[in-house]
């Protein structure tokens, strides 16, 4: 196989007319470089070079060599300067995967900042849900999980959280409910009270309700399954019965309900964005890491 690198040496031995002026150009001794253009002659088994006055002049085999050099010499610096683009964020693509409610609230504002700041960079946004974005990750589909973490989950080799924001649940009751009177409810209180299931599809989110409940003393009587936040409010405001849902899927709330906070204890589900360890550093991945950041600040106040 030729070497680019000899070829690189043949370019400026013929573009500069001799082997001194080509060693002078390249910071090597002409010694140096009659050694690269003797190994390069055995490689491409013809002669380069020979001899015209004081210089020297490329043979027919040597001006096809030098030509294709200057063509690789230029691909490889349109590589290097690609790579470079890549290497500080400038180009690329990432893959992102998120759940429903962080895909109305969180996951919009983060990608518009992104993309004023990096518009050459193509994002791919997938929704997952019910199931957990974070497969995708795991996989290799995507780059970045918005994920919902419990504490006491194990943690998954090679992946690296980073912790956005603590999203609390909140109680949805229809207007003139008898608990509408006070600002915060105990969660007890709806031990005796008909539920609406806003998260029938079993998950983290279902967890975190299911688990306060428990902490309260009573196991929650849902008499409405559905899978949706609007869909749960409707059945809340027709009376059928009340519902948690998540501040961050209280984005439109239903005419016909309040929504009052919940304690001892607050349900809370904690959203982590998620990215391989082995891709942490990446600066284009930091920077959406970053305007995730900055848009879960928001969406916690």
């Amino acid at each position: 196989m030729l070497d680019v690198r000899r070829m690189r040496v043949l370019r400026a031995v013929v573009t500069s007319g001799s082997v001194t002026a080509a060693a002078t150009n390249l910071g090597y001794t002409p010694s140096a470089i009659s050694q690269q253009i003797t190994a390069l002659e055995r490689e491409a088994g013809l002669p380069l070079l020979e001899k015209s006055g004081r210089g020297v002049r490329p043979t027919a085999a040597g001006r096809l060599l030098a030509d294709h050099a200057g063509v690789i010499t230029a691909q490889l610096a349109e590589a290097e300067r690609s790579l470079a683009d890549l290497r500080e964020g400038r180009t690329g693509r990432l893959g992102v995967s998120f759940f429903a409610t962080a895909g109305a609230a969180l996951v919009p504002p983060a990608v518009a900042a992104f993309r004023r700041e990096h518009p050459t960079v193509r994002l791919d946004l997938t929704l997952k849900d019910p199931d957990s974005p974070l497969a995708e990750v795991i996989a290799g589909r995507s780059d970045l999980a918005v994920v919902v973490v419990f504490d006491d989950e194990p943690a998954v080799p090679g992946i690296a959280l980073t912790h956005l924001f603590d999203d609390p649940y909140r109680l949805v009751l229809p207007k003139g409910h008898r608990l509408a009177a006070k600002r915060v409810i105990d969660l007890a209180d709806l031990g005796s009270e008909p539920l609406v299931d806003s998260m029938a599809t079993s998950g983290p989110c279902r967890k975190a309700v299911l688990e306060a409940c428990a902490s309260a003393g009573f196991s929650p009587c849902f008499v409405v399954e559905s899978d949706d936040f609007p869909t749960a409010q409707g059945f809340a405001a027709a009376g059928l019965g009340l519902t948690l849902v998540p501040k961050l899927g209280l984005g439109a709330v239903h005419p016909g309900v309040l929504v009052r906070k919940v304690r001892n204890p607050e349900p809370v589900r904690r959203i982590y964005a998620a990215v391989r360890t082995a891709d942490a550093g990446r600066p284009v991945l930091r920077a959406l890491l970053g305007a995730l950041q900055t848009a879960a600040r928001t969406a916690a106040r």
